[in-house]
């Protein structure tokens, strides 16, 4: 780990050496220390901050992905003014961009614990190496997750509900590598498409400047999603960061919900509660589309956006950063299509034009 603060540095100590998977190799207080250590042992992954003296982690990061690329997870206190840096961060190649905690309350403490770690372990899988030696202890992984539950019931499969009388809306989830992928995908949409809600795993706050930077650079208007937000045709909402967004339905219009809760598959916003809302309230007039990421997150929402009715895209390895949650969603049968990034705007395009012809 690589932290100038030597309060950050014992408290990271702390929850690295706590968790019997995890084995810290070594501790630098600036890159230039880190450096030597990595000179005597490659570590399997490293933790960065960003604000250090003599280099910034940015700058680290990036040389060390044109050097010697090893799994980085960058882990700092982050503000509104570095709403540019996650962006940059994970299109430079940081597999990960977790805010430190805050509070120091007992709760915000174990939260932070399970993120920290988490994120080392998944960080470690992403090496070029055989399937078969990047498997976890799945059974262990599951018990400290929880499910959508925590946030709204299963949808009932036998309850009918005049879905027919609604206006077609897509759900996009995605997570490593998701940032570039998204600009590429919602860049080339016309104005003219169908409403979209987003569930990018990102920071707090960072949600607004990567909803901004897309809006300046595509057809559609998107924004970041605030509770109550009607969707509209042409309108793309992202879920801010470190809190649920739930699609609703009022009538024939659909508005999304912005709520706290637990973490759901390690992840607020999760795109398991996306997905699940979108299969409660839109079913068949759905489009759900799970993206690259780490994980499983989103896998059992996208099946039971099939169940429901739904259209449901899982993105090809072809195209992926990161083959986690699309493959969990693949191996559910979760999804219709497999397509790779480059055709899933069309495809969306196409059972627009369907929907709306039928």
């Amino acid at each position: 780990m690589v932290d100038d603060s030597a309060s950050a540095r014992e408290a990271l100590r702390k929850i690295i050496t706590a968790d019997s998977e995890l084995e810290l190799l070594g501790a630098a207080s600036n890159p230039y220390a880190a450096a030597r250590i990595i000179a005597k042992e490659i570590p399997d992954v490293i933790v960065l901050d960003v604000l250090m003296p003599r280099m910034d982690g940015l700058t680290f990061l990036r040389k060390i992905m044109q050097q010697r690329p090893i799994p980085v997870v960058m882990c700092t206190v982050l503000t509104e003014e570095d709403s540019e840096f996650v962006a940059d961060a994970l299109k430079a190649g940081a597999v990960d961009v977790i805010q430190k905690p805050r509070a120091r309350t007992p709760e915000s403490l174990l939260e932070a614990r399970d993120k920290i770690c988490d994120a080392i372990k998944v960080a470690a899988r992403t090496k070029l190496r055989p399937m078969a030696s990047q498997s976890v202890d799945k059974d262990q992984l599951d018990s400290v997750k929880l499910t959508a539950d925590v946030i709204l019931p299963p949808p009932n499969q036998k309850r009918k509900t005049p879905f027919p009388t609604t206006k077609r809306v897509v759900c996009i989830g995605a997570s490593t590598g998701g940032t570039e992928s998204l600009r590429l995908l919602l860049k080339d949409l016309p104005a003219d498409s169908p409403g979209i809600v987003i569930v990018q795993h990102m920071p707090e706050r960072f949600t607004k400047s990567f909803a901004d930077r897309l809006n300046d650079l595509c057809a559609v208007t998107v924004s970041e999603a605030q509770d109550g937000d009607v969707l509209l045709p042409g309108w793309v909402l992202i879920a801010p960061g470190n809190q649920h967004t739930l699609l609703r339905r009022n009538g024939p219009n659909y508005f999304v919900e912005v709520r706290d809760g637990p973490l759901v598959c390690r992840h607020r916003p999760s795109v398991d509660v996306l997905f699940r809302s979108a299969a409660h309230y839109a079913g068949p007039n759905a489009v759900g589309v799970l993206m690259t990421g780490m994980g499983d997150d989103g896998a059992r929402g996208l099946l039971e956006m099939r169940q429901a009715g739904a259209h449901t895209i899982a993105e090809d390895e072809s195209s992926c950063v990161v083959f986690g949650m699309p493959r969990e969603a693949i191996k559910l049968g979760a999804a219709d299509l497999v397509l790779p990034r480059g055709k899933i705007g069309d495809e969306l395009l196409r059972s627009y034009l369907l929907w709306e012809g039928s």
